[in-house]
């Protein structure tokens, strides 16, 4: 049976990563993502299935289930997709970016799974008198965020707080299904993330980064597959993925690591 996997926030950094993971290891993917250049340089770069669409919009995510159900189903799906925006206090922060975050971080973390539960069923439903020998991954990507909060982050700490909720009540749902759900929460990774929070401030974004030997955004997706090829009756409910300079958000240590006299 071709293993399939759906891949969002697919055109930069982990997902881009992921997609790229996926297909070395022989699966086919749908990658997801709102950049149709990106995701066209992607599809070309690996052989990626590629499609535009945005997750917090109810009838692009209808175009995502149909075009799985068109591929022939899929085993995988990645919840990639979110951001941060903007780094301010909770008094003094927009609220216009809280319903951003709240919107591709939570909303369209729900949507994406709703719409693709029923299609992940019926790829590891079982014939006629066999047992169920297969296991369909619903990954979500979270953030150290989502259990460290810290200052001046409010609005995406409770996103990814909220996200990590949706996580634990699919595993209360879901009991009893061949559906396992993993939870990926990366610490300091090296990717657009920053730029995005400050706007394009190039300067301000690798300021965050600079002089720590942080992740890649490769570092990541090896663990999302890692958890996806475990066999059935496995599941990484939580990975927590951090470079070893980062003991907390709210301490980083800056140059080479040495042991200490």
């Amino acid at each position: 049976m071709t293993r399939r996997a759906v891949i969002t926030g697919a055109s930069s950094g982990i997902g881009a990563a992921t997609v790229r993971r996926f297909r070395a290891a022989g699966w086919e993917v749908l990658g997801v993502a709102r950049r149709t250049d990106r995701l066209e340089a992607l599809a070309a770069e690996t052989g990626a299935e590629v499609l535009t669409a945005d997750v917090t919009v109810e009838a692009d995510v209808a175009r995502i289930a149909a075009r799985v159900e068109e591929l022939g189903g899929a085993h995988v799906l990645v919840n990639n997709a979110g951001g941060a925006f903007g780094l301010a206090s909770v008094e003094h922060s927009s609220a216009d970016e809280w319903r951003r975050m709240y919107e591709v971080n939570v909303i369209g973390l729900k949507l994406v799974t709703s719409a693709l539960l029923p299609i992940l069923r019926r790829s590891v439903a079982p014939s006629a008198g066999l047992a169920v020998e297969d296991v369909a991954s619903i990954v979500n990507i979270t953030s150290v965020a989502a259990y460290t909060p810290y200052e001046n982050g409010g609005g995406y700490n409770a996103a990814k707080f909220a996200a990590r909720a949706v996580n634990a009540v699919l595993r209360l749902e879901l009991s009893g299904e061949p559906i396992r759900v993993i939870e990926v929460s990366p610490g300091m990774v090296s990717t657009e993330f920053s730029l995005v929070r400050f706007e394009g401030d190039q300067a301000r974004a690798d300021a965050v980064y600079e002089n720590v030997h942080e992740l890649s955004a490769d570092d990541v997706a090896a663990e999302i597959l890692h958890a996806c090829e475990r066999p059935p009756h496995i599941d990484l409910d939580l990975i927590t993925v951090k470079p070893v300079a980062q003991s907390a958000q709210y301490k980083i240590h800056r140059g080479p690591l040495r042991v200490r006299d």
